[in-house]
């Protein structure tokens, strides 16, 4: 992607970026990095800098680049090891060893009063100079930095070999990435100065379930990057990096028609059905069918030929399909004609970055037109902190309004009957709520829905009675006569005849 050593090209020039050889941080970064600059990428151990350091290496040697790698901590072998893992090969890698085998077996070769550490560091960096003068590589990763510290022994003579390091790439055409694994006692921001770019790669332990990965770019002179920090994973192939989703990047032109949710009755009571580009919470007591309701919305979808993208977190999706049998509702043909894409989620295993990114993939490569998020509390729960859910919520609902899907989120409230209480309350952000309810009535638990906030159009303010049943959904006609409906505990004292009958045919 660069040319030969031997060509001059200005250093300013702005139409030369380069591949980091990972597209999230590429995208991150609006394009890549500056060419023939120096930079960090910072990071506790095991937090995947060798391997984010080992594609941007390769992606020099797929355009035919010469890429060095010089290694203080790991062998060849080591370094090999890793690339096997992700299905690579180190082929048009020079690798330069700066620490043998010998050396660190053979105890008349470690410092000693005759090896002064300063002579040595000196050496040390004298032999980098003289591999990259010898093959004039394009690309070049130094790992790393601690080594190098350790073997100063002194800040100031460290910095200065640093410096050493910079002022001899400055002259040559070649992109230096340092890797530090912070194990100083304290943030090195005079490396920070030095570095033209800084990256930090963070690996947290969280209380249950597998460790989260996230990624923020520090520093990145004359370059507009997405800041804040970016989750991702280690996965066969490298680090798959998930830039955090800013939602104005992402406004598409659509119709705002209304969709049916595939029940008259119940289109009737939101005023005709949902509009394109907003979204609708359910809120109610477990087992009151919100998950049941939110599989109608989704097979009435399917009838139409749109594609549906279903995110079941709280039960397994075999529970979910036979459910959906029960109610004369087989989701199994819609899944096998690849309409509704049914996906299971498990919470402890995935970050919400991942999260938004299969999200997006629903939308944007499966062309989804409805999404179901089943439900908001198995969501919270795989945040390692609350406290940003509903900001994160806030971003993934208007990119799904923008882009003109409809947004169906299940949030199932603490208690079955009375006061009840809501893990986390996300109703401003909704375009209408649909809150389904447990009342009573001459001995016979019954539901009732009504919807209490539709922001585009008219909608019914009365409450109405459904049921479920092996032919689907039945709702009722306006109730009037209720008592307790503030108090959590509604009853209704309205006439018989107004409910719906053979109730002994409920199959939820």
């Amino acid at each position: 992607m660069t040319d030969s050593p031997d060509l001059h090209v200005p250093m300013d020039d702005e139409t030369t970026r380069i591949s980091t050889g990972s597209e999230g941080l590429d995208n991150i970064l609006g394009g890549g990095l500056d060419p023939n600059r120096m930079y960090l990428y910072e990071g506790s151990p095991g937090s995947g800098k060798t391997t984010i350091a080992l594609q941007f290496l390769l992606e020099g040697v797929r355009h035919g680049e010469r890429v060095l790698y010089v290694t203080l901590s790991e062998t060849q072998a080591e370094l090999e090891l890793v690339a096997k893992r992700h299905g690579w090969s180190l082929e048009g890698i020079d690798v330069f060893e700066l620490v043998t085998p010998e050396a660190s077996l053979d105890p008349e070769l470690e410092l000693t009063v005759l090896h002064p550490a300063e002579m040595e560091l000196t050496e040390t960096t004298q032999q980098v100079f003289d591999r990259v003068s010898e093959t004039n590589p394009t690309r070049v990763i130094f790992d790393s930095l601690s080594e190098m510290r350790l073997l100063a022994q002194s800040p100031l003579r460290y910095r200065r070999q640093v410096l050493a390091l910079k002022h001899f790439f400055t002259t040559r055409r070649c992109t230096v990435i340092l890797l530090d694994d912070q194990t100083s006692e304290m943030g090195d921001l005079q490396l920070h100065s030095i570095s033209h770019g800084v990256v930090l790669l963070e690996q947290l332990a969280i209380d249950y379930g597998a460790e989260r990965r996230r990624l923020r770019v520090v520093k990145m002179r004359g370059i507009q990057f997405r800041g804040g920090y970016h989750d991702f994973i280690i996965r066969k192939g490298g680090l798959q990096i998930f830039p955090r989703l800013i939602a104005a990047e992402h406004h598409s032109s659509f119709i705002g028609a209304l969709a049916s949710s595939g029940n008259a009755e119940l289109d009737r009571t939101l005023g005709g059905g949902l509009e394109r580009g907003t979204n609708a919470l359910l809120v109610g007591a477990a087992g009151v069918g919100k998950s049941s309701l939110a599989l109608g919305f989704a097979v009435a979808a399917c009838q139409r030929g749109e594609h549906v993208a279903f995110f079941v977190f709280d039960e397994n999706t075999a529970t979910l399909r036979a459910r959906g049998k029960a109610l004369g509702m087989d989701i199994q043909p819609w899944i096998d004609c690849g309409l509704l894409h049914l996906q299971q989620v498990d919470p402890a295993e995935l970050s919400p970055g991942e999260f938004t990114a299969a999200v997006r993939h629903s939308v944007e490569e499966q062309g989804s037109s409805l999404v179901v998020l089943d439900s908001l509390n198995g969501y919270l729960h795989a945040m390692p902190d609350g406290r940003f859910l509903i900001l994160q919520m806030h971003e993934l609902l208007s990119y799904l309004g923008q882009k003109g899907a409809i947004t169906i989120m299940v949030l199932a409230q603490h208690g079955l009957v009375g006061m009840m209480d809501t893990p986390i309350d996300i109703s401003y952000l909704s375009d209408a709520v649909i809150m389904q309810r447990y009342f009573e009535h001459a001995g016979v638990v019954r539901r009732a829905l009504s919807v209490v906030k539709k922001r585009s159009g008219r909608h019914e303010n009365t409450i109405r009675e459904y049921r479920f049943s092996s032919t689907g959904i039945q709702v009722g006609p306006p109730l009037s006569q209720f008592n307790g409906i503030l108090s959590g505990i509604p009853e209704y004292a309205g006439d018989a005849t107004q409910l719906l009958t053979d109730e002994h045919d409920d199959a939820h």
